[in-house]
């Protein structure tokens, strides 16, 4: 029988878990929290010192049964719930739970965490067992106090006033002003008509185009030309002359850093762009790569912890990160340092690692088989991000071209890859924009080879009409960047907060 037992939040990482342990060891999930405050006045003694009066969840009860039955029987109890503060409030509810029941008062409870779920990792944090963080708890209990101070006595008013069934709460409350505030300037919006004026030329077989920036000695801005009579005046001016003149070439190099590994907000906000999945979606799906895949001969956690704010990596991760680019890229990619990265997170839980894979050499093509089609393109993104993550950046020559005629001065911009660096492995989606940008960074264009005082022939001069737009609504991914940027919340509740305003529409 079991000497030791093993107490995980999820069943199916009690199943990884327990083809690592052997016969002294029994791994059974309290299948996520096992106490919650009632949904009832008096569950905060606000008189008492905020005092708390918790009960057990009912329809976690059996689980609950079943964890004090083994423990009974378990000369050692191992609490190892998940490595953050939600999972330190589990482990110290399921360790109450146990005290209060007077023949398991003496028996031993110890807390152990991990980062991922690997054999390795499991038998290292089982041989360094700590005591609760108590620190970790108070915080959790709380957040949780807040949440119900605040919800719970506006709720019922919103019932009232509004519609049953509505919430308010700590974080969903301002997620949803932020929603609300974006709608009314939509709707507030008053477009405004905008003209520019454009050169089409070319050089040999190589055609592009040019923007006029400047006329009659007056700086030509992106809304300066209002009046289509005003444009129609200096599309009919212009066209009288030909050719047009180059009188300044400007060249620059720029490098374009690679961007850190993934944290729980950011892997969000790429997977939305990158992959199409909503933030639930993200979280479900990286809960299944941490907790275990079977990939033939054994079953592994795939991924680190997949709730975490910190972008910092082990340094064993990042020797093997650089040992694969090492081995599988040219040398001019692995940079004679390793890339460190610094938390912009406020209050960034820096004890956690970044969002990575448990280890490098786990090619996405490689265990592709062995996934489920979101399974690999979530795991895909995050591999990438990592390996691009200790790569050198990328360079990129920026060319911008004045070309003269008669009163007007035209511009031409022109972006090629110098080098791609981090780019081979890693490119990040653009943001949602309102602005039409005329030359995009991530959008490769060559210009000919040219020379100050070369002339150029005038193949067309055009007019575009443009109309302002106001900013769009908020995606999941965009409102998750606004929360984070205001320090409302933590990353790991941005999913659950963006799914109860979706079902409370």
């Amino acid at each position: 029988m079991a000497s030791k037992l093993l107490i995980v939040e999820s069943p199916a990482k009690a199943k990884t878990i327990n083809k690592y342990l052997g016969s002294d060891y029994k791994v059974i999930a309290s299948f996520g929290h096992v106490r919650d405050l009632p949904k009832k006045n008096g569950s905060i003694d606000i008189d008492n010192d905020f005092a708390p009066k918790y009960q057990i969840i009912q329809q976690n009860k059996k689980h609950v049964d079943e964890i004090i039955k083994n423990a009974k029987t378990a000369e050692q109890i191992l609490l190892a719930t998940d490595p953050d503060r939600e999972g330190e409030a589990i482990a110290w509810h399921i360790s109450e739970i146990l005290k209060s029941k007077k023949d398991l008062i003496k028996k031993i409870i110890k807390r152990v965490t991990f980062h991922e779920i690997t054999a390795k990792a499991i038998k290292e944090a089982i041989n360094k067992p700590r005591e609760l963080d108590l620190n970790l708890i108070a915080s959790q209990q709380a957040r949780l106090t807040l949440d119900y101070l605040i919800g719970f006595n506006i709720s019922p008013l919103l019932w009232r006033k509004i519609k049953p069934g509505l919430s308010a709460g700590r974080v969903q409350s301002p997620a949803l002003r932020l929603i609300c505030e974006r709608e009314k300037e939509i709707k507030d919006f008053i477009p405004e008509d905008y003209f520019s004026i454009h050169l089409h030329t070319h050089k040999k077989n190589s055609k592009f185009q040019a923007k006029l920036i400047e006329y009659n000695n007056k700086k030509i801005d992106t809304k300066s030309i209002k009046e289509k009579k005003e444009a129609v005046d200096i599309q009919n001016h212009l066209k009288k002359f030909k050719p047009a003149k180059i009188i300044n070439i400007n060249k620059k190099q720029k490098k374009k850093n690679p961007l850190p590994p993934f944290i729980t907000s950011s892997l969000q906000i790429e997977s939305a762009r990158k992959i199409g999945f909503n933030t639930d979606k993200t979280m479900r799906v990286a809960q299944s790569l941490y907790e275990g895949v079977d990939i033939g001969q054994e079953t592994v956690g795939l991924i680190t912890y997949m709730r975490t704010d910190s972008v910092n990596l082990s340094a064993s991760a990042i020797e093997d990160i650089r040992d694969f680019i090492n081995q599988n890229y040219d040398k001019k990619y692995l940079p004679a340092n390793a890339v460190s990265f610094i938390n912009k997170v406020k209050n960034a839980q820096e004890a956690h690692e970044a969002i990575r894979p448990t280890t490098i050499f786990k090619t996405p093509n490689e265990i592709k088989q062995y996934l489920s089609a979101d399974q690999f393109k979530l795991y895909e993104l995050i591999w990438q991000r990592t390996v691009a993550c200790q790569m050198n950046p990328a360079i990129l020559d920026t060319i911008a071209v004045d070309i003269k005629l008669d009163i007007g001065v035209f511009r031409a911009n022109g972006i090629t890859i110098n080098f791609d660096g981090f780019m081979k492995v890693y490119q990040e989606e653009k943001e949602e924009t309102n602005l039409n940008s005329e030359n995009d960074d991530s959008t490769e264009i060559k210009l000919p080879e040219l020379e100050v005082s070369e002339e150029l022939p005038i193949d067309k001069i055009d007019l575009m009409e443009h109309q302002t737009e106001p900013k769009p609504r908020y995606s999941e991914a965009s409102l998750v960047k606004s929360l984070e940027e205001l320090g409302i919340g933590r990353p790991s509740t941005y999913a659950s907060i963006i799914s109860t305003l979706k079902k409370r529409e």
